[in-house]
């Protein structure tokens, strides 16, 4: 496969705004790329896409867990780390992929698992075999599974307590999640050091960010829930002074699957700021949920509540992830609901979730693949793909947990789809061979030839969203439209002076949505717009004037979207120049 001309690796560019205005592509490591025929994916075989990640157009490469593991939990269930897990490479090659990414000015983000471990880690066996020793405190233990009664269960389809017992210790573990997942005892300040000096460990070795994981859960009251205690935001706010001062331009992302009140709480404040990102959990089902009801009233009201968050935060957005898509934010009519749309098989069910990938949620629909994806590329927050969404691949609901969406990249239509040269049975996990998602025909080879696939089209809405800071700095207010399948919202945005523009430069876009299965129209209201030109930001086609009225009538087909320009009333130049206003370049 050729991406074009020879790519310019010009290095790592200085920008503090970069987690507010990238891309962010999420890659399982295993399911990848395999580079030495074995069946599993490695750091070599990722080194090798790297062009193909940069073609694409993305800014920063997600990586989940890759420490040395058993792997009962997709290596969310950390044995050491500080190493590697043999299959995928060496701290050298890991240190190879930071450096080709950076050549690439493509960055990388990794998980830092800092809520448990796995119950094979070194200090949960010196910690269970001796009570008194270094490691006697670094977990929870309790003479009893009576405490913490009021902590909700996370994982209820396989565990039914928070506490297992340990025949070795002779007493009781704590466990938010899985029962070989201890938890870390975070009152134990040699705990905090170790974590400390994990993150260090990483950001040395030339990472950008870490994701932390489950971090409501790091401290315990009797009192509380064990969810977002007040000791928990004291220890963020200590690690993200240490990042700050020590490792400038790096950040924190927070997984924190709460409400966005709650959430909001992880960014902290101006003056004692936490985590630089946090997902944004309850838009995603909503979206979802405007797909199937045709209505935009449950995503539309989420979207208005949208909260202060510090001056230098941002929200991670996004539709798929290797986890489930959770519907702990909705409430169990709406739950039910979703289930009846999307996981009609309880194959496809999994704790308060539903197991699957984008493209077999939309049941293979382009229009409706296409629609949420730009209302995830336009939302406020920078957006989140999932490896393999990009070509529309299926997913394989006959697998355990959460390895229906975690099976191979689909390369080509060669032998396990260009993944690996290893035999079929050698694989980690199979590649999928269903009917309509197989990959003899959904592959990147494929639809590199078809320039009007999923994949191009896909790459020209990155293009297209780098071009306009707007998407990645600016505001969204969302505004009135007399169509309950019609959402609309503004992005709007003032640049700084640039060595091309003096004075402030503004960038104002109307994002438009039709939920609707049938063609319709909808007027919308934009009274601070009165007068002004509207310019389609794919092909500078004008469109209708907004009336001195302040509203606009937009037909639309079906699951249609427009992106607008809102140019000034006096605007005369043509309109390629008038959606070209801020280029890439004079962004910073």
């Amino acid at each position: 496969m050729s991406f074009g001309a020879p790519m310019m690796l010009p290095g790592l560019q200085r920008d503090e705004h970069w987690y507010q205005r990238g891309v962010y592509y999420e890659v399982l490591v295993g399911s990848y790329a395999d580079s030495n025929g074995d069946g599993i994916g490695d750091f070599q075989g990722l080194i090798s896409k790297l062009d193909y990640l940069q073609w694409l157009g993305v800014d920063v490469i997600w990586v989940p867990p890759f420490f040395e593991s058993p792997l009962r939990d997709g290596g969310y269930d950390v044995a050491d780390y500080r190493k590697v897990l043999p299959d995928y490479g060496t701290i050298d090659d890991f240190r190879e992929l930071v450096t080709q990414a950076h050549a690439r000015n493509m960055r990388v983000l990794i998980d830092i698992v800092i809520n448990h471990t796995s119950d094979q880690h070194e200090w949960f066996q010196a910690s269970r075999e001796d009570p008194e020793g270094p490691y006697g405190d670094f977990y929870v233990w309790s003479d009893t599974d009576e405490k913490y009664q009021d902590y909700r269960i996370i994982f209820v389809d396989t565990e039914e307590s928070n506490w297992t017992f340990d025949p070795i210790r002779r007493q009781f573990f704590f466990h938010r999640f899985f029962s070989h997942q201890p938890d870390l005892n975070f009152e134990s300040p040699a705990v905090q050091r170790e974590v400390f000096d994990i993150v260090r460990f990483w950001l040395d070795l030339g990472v950008d960010g870490c994701r932390l994981d489950a971090i409501p859960y790091l401290f315990e009251s009797e009192e509380g829930t064990g969810e977002s205690e007040p000791e928990t935001h004291e220890f963020i706010q200590r690690l993200r002074a240490m990042v700050d001062d020590e490792y400038p331009g790096r950040v924190l992302l927070a997984e924190a699957n709460q409400w966005p009140h709650e959430v909001v709480d992880y960014f902290g404040t101006d003056e004692e700021p936490e985590c630089h990102m946090a997902f944004d959990f309850p838009t995603m089902p909503r979206i979802f949920y405007a797909l199937r009801s045709q209505l935009k009233g449950e995503l539309e009201e989420i979207l208005r509540d949208q909260l202060d968050i510090p001056k230098g935060a941002a929200w991670g957005v996004f539709l798929r992830n290797h986890d489930e898509l959770t519907l702990e934010m909705v409430d169990e009519d709406y739950r039910q609901t979703m289930y009846g749309w999307y996981a009609y098989d309880p194959r496809m069910r999994i704790n308060v979730g539903i197991r699957r990938r984008l493209a077999p949620l939309l049941e293979n629909s382009l229009d409706e693949i296409k629609l949420a994806n730009a209302i995830l590329l336009s939302l406020k927050g920078s957006p989140i793909l999932y490896y393999g969404d990009e070509i529309g691949m299926g997913d394989n609901i006959w697998l355990d947990d959460r390895d229906a969406s975690r099976t191979p990249m689909q390369w080509s239509p060669d032998r396990n789809a260009g993944f690996s040269t290893a035999d079929p049975g050698k694989l980690k996990l199979p590649v999928v061979q269903s009917l309509v998602y197989n990959y003899g025909h959904v592959n990147v080879e494929a639809q590199m030839a078809q320039s009007g696939s999923l994949l191009h089209w896909m790459r020209g809405m990155l293009q297209l969203r780098r071009q306009h800071p707007v998407f990645g700095m600016g505001s969204l207010e969302v505004v009135e439209t007399n169509h309950e399948s019609v959402l609309a919202y503004v992005r709007d945005y003032r640049g700084q002076p640039s060595k091309r523009h003096s004075g402030d430069r503004r960038e104002r876009i109307l994002c438009a949505f039709s939920f609707a299965d049938t063609p319709t129209s909808a007027t919308i209201s934009l009274p601070l717009d009165a007068g002004s030109r509207l310019f389609d930001l794919h092909g500078g086609q004008e469109f209708p004037r907004i009336g001195e009225d302040g509203e606009v009538t937009l037909t639309f087909g079906a699951k249609q979207f427009y992106w607008l320009y809102i140019a000034d009333p006096e605007f005369v130049d043509t309109a390629t120049s008038a959606i070209s206003i801020i280029r890439p370049d004079d962004a910073s």
